[in-house]
């Protein structure tokens, strides 16, 4: 059965256990893929972990020359491959989320592939697996739906993964009330 991140935001507590787990797991070389954005520092404490949504179509994909990006049968749109890639940058240019990083030293693109090794057998992301806060989490699109529902947040309001941006992603978002000008529900 099919598995999507899922990111509650509103339960963040920006304590970054996402960004150590990423660092330090393996074939990450000790670089972290995904941000913690602080949302209104000088108003508030309110953060969001902030990482690749795995587009159906991905811009990254769609812009790069020597086709190093790779979308995996599952969904997840891979790191460039090292063999193929040549630095062009034409990928950090074109995802809408900032999310791709560069490696100057290797002259190389890296990003979230959603811990592919773990997650194609059913194994939730590093990310997901040390979050304490439940914010980020390895669900059905049945527990997806289902969250929809408890919520109630089917009101026209409901957020997921900007779809005005960049269409449809593998990664579903339910954003902070603060963000969508709501009062929390619950």
């Amino acid at each position: 059965m099919k598995k999507r991140l899922y990111l509650e935001l509103e339960n963040c507590i920006g304590c970054r256990s996402c960004l150590a787990a990423c660092t330090q797991c393996g074939g990450h070389e000790e670089r972290n893929r995904n941000y913690v954005y602080d949302v209104n520092p000088l108003v508030n404490r309110q953060t969001m972990p902030l990482m690749c949504l795995h587009c159906e179509n991905p811009a990254c994909a769609r812009s790069c020359p020597a086709q190093a990006i790779q979308i995996h049968e599952t969904g997840a749109v891979l790191s460039a491959l090292v063999e193929k890639c040549i630095g062009c940058q034409n990928c950090t240019i074109a995802c809408p989320y900032g999310i791709p990083k560069f490696d100057q030293e290797q002259n190389i693109m890296y990003k979230c592939d959603l811990c592919i090794d773990r997650t194609k057998d059913g194994i939730p992301p590093m990310c997901a697996s040390v979050c304490p806060s439940n914010t980020l989490q390895w669900l059905t699109d049945e527990e997806i739906d289902n969250k929809k529902k408890q919520f109630n947040l089917d009101n026209g309001k409901w957020v997921t993964s900007m779809p005005y941006l960049e269409g449809e992603t593998n990664v579903k978002v339910n954003l902070p009330g603060i963000l969508q000008g709501i009062t929390k529900l619950f």
